[in-house]
């Protein structure tokens, strides 16, 4: 896969989204810690007490939110690298390990952030597949392809980007606006 570091950005103003395993484990890991600390002294009201020091118990956190983190940011979909960048030039996207293609604003039919049960996607249908260009040599292909109302389209799991989906929905709307008016 070729990363964004190495492909020339098609604007100045371009806002960059990437997958980071890391950052994903350390914000589950912190959310389980926070979780079980917080149900921790209330189960053990509940049941009368553990019988074990406190410490015992922040081991046990631990290492359930270590297993679970860890599980959680590098499961075969989660662990594949995908970034998106979103310019007044248009929008980048590589998903999955595959190649980056380039979308101009104007060969875009609809672009859409949803909810996929526990995963956030993203769906990019252009107006004809004749105007996706990819931004350098193909080696391992397109972007996953599916079927929206729109026609057949490109699919990202967003579940590790970052900044997060909805600063990217931002920035897809602020770039949709101008394309629009």
């Amino acid at each position: 896969m070729i990363a964004p570091d190495q492909v020339v950005a098609p604007a100045r103003d371009a806002v960059l989204f990437r997958s980071s395993p890391v950052r994903t484990f350390v914000t589950v890991f912190v959310l389980l810690m926070l979780s079980f600390g917080l149900v921790s002294p209330i189960m053990a009201l509940i049941v009368g007490g553990t019988g074990n020091p406190w410490w015992h118990t922040a081991l046990q956190a631990a290492a359930v939110a270590v297993l679970g983190a860890g599980c959680f940011a590098w499961s075969a979909r989660g662990s594949l690298n995908t970034w998106v960048r979103v310019s007044s030039g248009g929008l980048e996207l590589a998903a999955q390990d595959s190649d980056p293609i380039l979308l101009a604003w104007t060969d875009i039919a609809s672009v859409r952030v949803r909810r996929a049960r526990l995963r956030n996607v993203l769906d990019v249908t252009p107006v004809d597949l004749d105007s996706v260009h990819p931004v350098q040599g193909e080696r391992v292909g397109w972007p996953t392809m599916t079927e929206t109302p729109d026609g057949p389209g490109f699919t990202a799991d967003l579940s590790e980007i970052w900044p997060g989906p909805r600063r990217l929905r931002r920035e897809l709307a602020k770039h949709l606006r101008q394309t629009e008016g």
